[in-house]
C-alpha cells in the first residue's frame, strides 16, 4: 500500500508530526487543519509531500482534515486574541486564590472544544475553584495543564549562553537525561551558573559530545594515576581530553611545573 505523507509542525513544539495527505499537495510553509488528541489544530508544513510503502511503516497516520481557508487563518487571529485575554484574566484569578503556580500559555482549538491552560508549579495544586470561575466566564470547558521547567524553556523560547536560540525550541524532539558525571567527565566548571540552562537545569548540549568524551576517556589515564613518560616515571595531573594530551608531574623533578606529553606516548602503570 502506498501512501503519501506531509509533515506538520505546531507553534510550540520543533517535534515534526506525520500525517497522511490524502492526496493534497501541499508546500512547506502552506498551512493545514489538522486532528490533534487536544482537537483541531493549524498546523505548518514542515516536509512536503513524499510517497511511503506499507514496508516502511507499520504506523498509521491520522488524515489531513483540509487545507487552511481564509476563515480558518481568521479564526486564527480571534484566537490569538481570546488566548491573550484568556491569559490576563487567568493571572488575575490566580492571584485571587493565592494559588502557587505559573501560568505559561493558553490554546484556544478550532473547533472550539476547550481552552487549554498551560502552567508549571513546585507541587501539586488545587485549582478546581479556578476552573469553575474560568468556565463561568468563557462558557467552555476549561482544561489545567502542569509541565516542567524544560517544557516551559521549550514553549517560551529564548537564548543560550551560545548565543543560539535554545536548543530544545529549535529541533530537539525530546528531552534526554542530563547528568552532573558529564560535565565532570568533560572537564567543565561545576559551577551551577556555568552548566545549567534558561530553565535551571543542566545543558541539554552536555549530552551531544558525551559519547565522545566517555569513548576517549576508555583510553586515558586519570588524574592522579601513574604513567611511565619518555622523561620518566610520574603523576597525571591534568587532562585534555580533546587534545589527547596529558600533564605529569616527574618524580625525578618535584619541583618543577608538569610537562605536557601526548597520551600516545606514555604507558599506564596504574589505569
Amino acid at each position: 500500500m502506498i501512501t503519501q505523507i506531509i509533515g506538520i509542525r505546531f507553534d510550540d513544539n520543533p517535534k515534526t508530526y506525520y500525517y497522511d495527505s490524502k492526496g493534497i499537495k501541499f508546500r512547506v510553509g502552506d498551512f493545514v487543519v489538522v486532528e490533534t488528541p487536544d482537537g483541531l489544530c493549524l498546523g505548518k508544513v514542515s516536509i512536503k509531500n513524499h510517497t511511503i510503502s506499507s514496508k516502511q511503516s507499520n504506523v498509521k497516520f491520522k488524515n489531513v482534515v483540509r487545507k487552511a481557508n481564509v476563515k480558518d487563518i481568521e479564526k486564527l487571529k480571534k484566537d490569538k486574541a481570546l488566548e491573550i485575554r484568556a491569559f490576563k484574566v487567568c493571572n488575575e484569578k490566580i492571584k485571587k486564590h493565592n494559588l502557587d503556580m505559573k501560568l505559561i500559555k493558553v490554546k484556544n482549538f478550532l473547533d472550539n472544544t476547550k481552552l487549554l491552560f498551560t502552567f508549571t508549579s513546585e507541587d501539586r495544586v488545587d485549582f478546581r475553584a479556578l476552573v469553575k470561575e474560568l468556565a463561568s466566564i468563557f462558557k467552555t470547558r476549561i482544561e489545567m495543564k502542569q509541565i516542567g521547567v524544560r517544557d516551559e524553556a521549550r514553549m517560551l523560547g529564548g537564548f543560550g549562553s551560545c548565543g543560539q536560540p535554545l536548543c530544545c525550541a529549535r529541533f530537539l524532539k525530546k528531552f534526554q537525561p542530563v547528568s552532573i558525571k558529564m560535565a565532570k567527565e568533560q572537564g567543565l566548571s561545576l559551577n551551577p551558573s556555568k552548566i545549567s540552562g534558561c530553565c535551571g537545569r543542566l545543558m541539554c548540549c552536555l549530552k551531544y559530545e558525551q559519547d565522545t568524551y566517555s569513548n576517549m576517556l576508555k583510553n586515558s589515564p586519570r588524574v592522579g594515576s601513574n604513567v611511565k613518560t619518555p622523561k620518566g616515571v610520574g603523576i597525571v595531573k591534568d587532562l585534555n581530553i580533546l587534545a589527547q594530551t596529558v600533564r605529569v608531574q616527574l618524580n625525578e623533578n618535584q619541583e618543577s611545573l608538569p610537562t605536557q606529553f601526548n597520551i600516545e606516548d606514555i604507558e599506564f602503570i596504574e589505569k
